[in-house]
C-alpha cells in the first residue's frame, strides 16, 4: 500500500495539481464535492459534501448519515469535484479519511466553514457534525478543451 499525504505534502509534492484541486474544489466560492465512501457491503456509496482546504489539510465536517458511519468503520474515500459550467475539467482524490478529535483543529475549520459562507453563528444541528481529514494517496486532474472534448490530458499522481 501507498503512503498517504496530508494536503500540506501533496502541494509540495504537487503545486500545480493541488492549486487545480483547490481552483476546481472551489470554482463555486466554497468547497464543493462528491464523495464516495464504502458500504458495509462492499458496494460504493456517493453524496455531495462541502470540503474545505486550508493551507494544510483537506477536511470536511460529515452529518450524522451512512456515508458517515462509512468512514467511521472504513475510512477509503475518493472525492471528485462537481461539474464545470464551461468545460469538462475535473479533480479527483483518493485515500484515507480519520476524524479529527483535537477541539482547536475543530474550532479553526468551523471559524473557516462559517467565514466562507458569510455566516456568525453555526447553522442548527452543525455540533453534531463530524470533523474529517482527508489524506492523498492518488490524484487526477483532467483538463479539456471545453464540453465534447475527445482528446481531454490526464494528469495523474500517486503517493510514492
Amino acid at each position: 500500500m501507498s503512503r498517504e499525504f496530508s494536503l500540506a505534502e501533496f502541494g509540495n509534492a504537487s503545486p500545480e495539481l493541488a492549486e487545480a484541486g483547490r481552483r476546481l474544489l472551489y470554482q463555486f466560492g466554497v468547497g464543493l464535492a462528491f464523495l464516495g465512501t464504502v458500504r458495509p457491503d462492499g458496494g460504493p456509496r456517493l453524496h455531495p459534501i462541502c470540503p474545505l482546504l486550508s493551507g494544510e489539510e483537506l477536511l470536511a465536517f460529515i452529518h450524522p448519515s451512512p456515508k458517515r458511519d462509512d468512514l467511521g468503520r472504513d475510512g477509503r474515500y475518493a472525492m471528485h469535484s462537481f461539474p464545470c459550467p464551461e468545460n469538462e475539467d475535473a479533480f479527483y482524490v483518493s485515500g484515507h479519511a480519520v476524524p479529527v478529535t483535537d477541539d482547536a483543529r475543530r474550532r479553526a475549520a468551523a471559524a473557516q466553514f462559517l467565514s466562507e459562507r458569510g455566516l456568525t453563528s453555526a447553522p442548527e444541528g452543525f455540533e453534531t457534525e463530524r470533523l474529517y481529514e482527508f489524506f492523498v494517496e492518488r490524484c487526477l486532474w483532467t483538463v479539456t478543451s471545453g464540453h465534447g472534448d475527445w482528446d481531454p490530458r490526464h494528469n495523474v499522481w500517486r503517493a510514492e
